[in-house]
């Protein structure tokens, strides 16, 4: 079968790799991909926004299967409109993409259906979310309503910092039309831990969880990112710790969405924040998170394209979930500078010595081919992500095939997974 895989980054390279893993597919396509995803799929120039392109690229080519990894394409309403082309096609409808689409959306969701979150409000004036924080407990968290990059959360300390917060995100509209709605909600403290779960509107399959390191420098200090590593599984995500999320987080969530008439067929993030007073869920994603995805999807199994078949087709229930019993750390290498400026462009040379190592991957997120060299082209350009028996060996060998790539201006943290000597 013919195979569409429509983003450019670090997950769709992972998605891009275990989908040729498939005997199923015979051809991949990528729109847009980039450098490292043209080694299993034919990269085309259409944007992950030029629904009809896509969608006239997908009839013409006989595509038999589309799988869509961004948030933004997802929430405008791609699926919507390879569906109503007769087209099959992974992931949620903009009714359901909305989970991700609008933090006040599926905060409201989670207190209606009591699915245990942080205490909140939400806000459509700057005025009204200003006076708010004069009576508010600090530190104190803000959160833009819409699509952001993952960077449109602030963690404020003073009632200074959160005033000043508040005028970015509403006033100066620091990060576009996703602050025209705001939710502030209660500081919570704990481990986090993220799990992805495959969907199809009425069953749910959880995968191997996971952790992020979201902030730019070692120690979670600096601004919000996409994401600069992570590690799987968590050893915080205990059998107790599953057991409470899939009754009181993960089946109620999709039952919430059935029943408001937004069945929700695709992958679930889920971000999860481990308190005191139990698991309680920080944000949902309606994707694949990235780069989350980078050390699941080595560990898994199945066919994943019998798996997305089986949730476009509503017969999840009939598949069973297997990951390899080990571990895998992903390190984001950077351009110097990222999330803020930095320049890119710049030669990497290495890369081929990932052939040579079984169980170590090298997933481009920002690359793109300058005549025969792949260069750098973005803030997160490469995501090192190795395999070991435990996940102390697994981040031992991500951080060693990190020195078996070069680049100008090439940074990384040196604490992903730090967190595993501490359980």
């Amino acid at each position: 079968m013919k195979v569409l895989i429509v983003g450019s980054g670090g997950r769709e390279h992972a998605i891009a790799w275990a989908v040729a893993k498939s005997e199923k597919v015979d051809k991949i396509y990528c729109a847009p991909g980039n450098a490292g995803i043209s080694e299993f799929a034919e990269c085309v120039a259409i944007g992950a926004m030029e629904f009809d392109k896509l969608v006239a690229f997908a009839k013409e080519n006989e595509v038999d299967f589309t799988i869509i990894g961004m948030d933004d394409p997802l929430v405008g309403g791609v699926v919507d409109a390879f569906e109503a082309e007769g087209l099959k096609v992974f992931g949620p409808r903009a009714n359901a993409a909305i989970i991700e689409g609008s933090k006040a959306f599926s905060k409201d969701l989670m207190k209606k259906y009591n699915i245990p979150t942080a205490a909140y409000e939400n806000f459509y004036d700057m005025d009204a979310a200003l006076a708010y924080l004069e009576t508010a407990k600090m530190p104190i968290v803000l959160k833009a309503d819409g699509l952001a990059l993952g960077k449109g959360v602030l963690i404020c300390n003073t009632l200074e910092e959160a005033k000043e917060g508040v005028k970015e995100i509403m006033g100066e509209k620091k990060f576009g039309s996703a602050g025209d709605k705001m939710v502030i909600e209660e500081f919570m403290t704990g481990r986090e831990v993220s799990v992805l779960a495959f969907c199809d509107g009425k069953t749910v399959k959880c995968m191997t969880s996971a952790q992020d390191h979201k902030r730019a420098m070692d120690g979670d200090k600096g601004l919000n990112t996409g994401g600069m590593g992570t590690f799987s599984p968590s050893p915080f995500y205990t059998k107790e710790v599953q057991e409470f999320c899939e009754k009181y987080v993960y089946q109620p969530t999709i039952d919430a969405m059935a029943a408001e008439g937004r069945p929700f067929t695709g992958i679930l993030f889920t971000g999860l924040m481990l308190t005191e007073d139990g698991p309680k869920v920080l944000e949902y994603n309606a994707r694949f998170g990235d780069p989350e995805a980078q050390v699941v999807l080595p560990r898994m199994k199945n066919d994943i394209i019998e798996v997305m078949e089986a949730c476009v087709e509503g017969r999840l229930d009939e598949i069973d979930l297997e990951f390899e019993d080990n571990a895998a750390v992903c390190v984001i290498l950077a351009s110097d500078g990222y999330p803020v400026s930095y320049k890119k462009g710049y030669e990497i040379t290495g890369l081929e010595t990932f052939k040579e190592h079984e169980g170590y991957y090298c997933f481009h997120a920002g690359s793109k081919f300058d005549g025969d060299k792949i260069v750098t082209n973005g803030g997160r350009v490469l995501g090192v992500t190795a395999k070991g028996a435990t996940l102390q060996e697994a981040r031992k060998n991500a951080y060693a095939a990190t020195e078996w790539v070069s680049f100008e201006n090439k940074y990384k943290r040196n604490d992903i997974g730090k967190a595993i000597d501490e359980a």
